[in-house]
């Protein structure tokens, strides 16, 4: 398969904290915490990253699974990363604005051994979409109408 797929969004502000997003036929709500000016609603845009990127994960880890033999009986990701909001919010601009790291944990009760985990672990990382996006640079183009 080698085609290009074209994924896109279409968003309408419904305050300065809360949008809601289509995609596909789904909608998708974004809102921040009561703290950061939101109704606490739903997940915040950096949460909806962490998230996007768990699904990424999950579907890659099967892929490579089966193609490995790999039978998975369970798969658990957690995900974490802290940032510093001082640059959102124009106080600070010595941080940037997104992750400073990410901890990646995938759990599962399947018992691989050493070898074949790090293959595993290794092809999920070099062929999970979301992960190369957080890895590397993409290329922007912000444009108003």
């Amino acid at each position: 398969m080698s085609q290009t797929l074209t994924f896109s969004v279409s968003s309408q502000s419904e305050s300065p904290a809360r949008t809601k997003i289509n995609t596909r036929g789904f909608q998708l709500v974004v809102d921040e915490p009561q703290e950061l000016g939101g109704t606490n609603q739903a997940p915040n845009p950096v949460e909806y990253i962490l998230a996007g990127y768990a699904g990424c994960i999950n579907v890659v880890a099967h892929i490579v699974a089966k193609e490995l033999q790999i039978k998975l009986k369970d798969l658990q990701i957690n995900i974490e990363g802290d940032l510093n909001p001082d640059r959102l919010f124009g106080t600070n601009f010595k941080d940037r604005a997104g992750y400073k790291h990410l901890h990646v944990r995938l759990s599962t009760s399947t018992k691989l051994d050493k070898a074949l985990e790090t293959k595993w672990l290794k092809e999920i990382e070099l062929r999970c979409p979301v992960n190369d996006n957080l890895s590397n640079k993409t290329p922007i183009k912000l444009s108003l109408n």
